[in-house]
């Protein structure tokens, strides 16, 4: 015997669906979080300016004394 299916069920789970799948497309397609890339940029500002403050004054990469 067949198996009673809900269509009413059957639609909405179709729609649910479709909703997923345009919701990956749109999280690959617009990357990540304004949060997340904010937060990834002030730690790469602060690596970058520790690094400032370390270098040595005179001197360029390579040059011996």
């Amino acid at each position: 015997m067949a198996e009673i299916v809900n269509l009413r069920r059957a639609r909405k789970g179709k729609e649910r669906q479709r909703k997923e799948a345009e919701a990956a497309a749109n999280r690959t397609a617009f990357g990540v979080a304004k949060s997340a890339r904010k937060q990834a940029r002030a730690q790469s500002d602060l690596a970058e300016r520790a690094l400032d403050a370390h270098r040595l004054v005179g001197r360029t990469d390579g040059e011996s004394e």
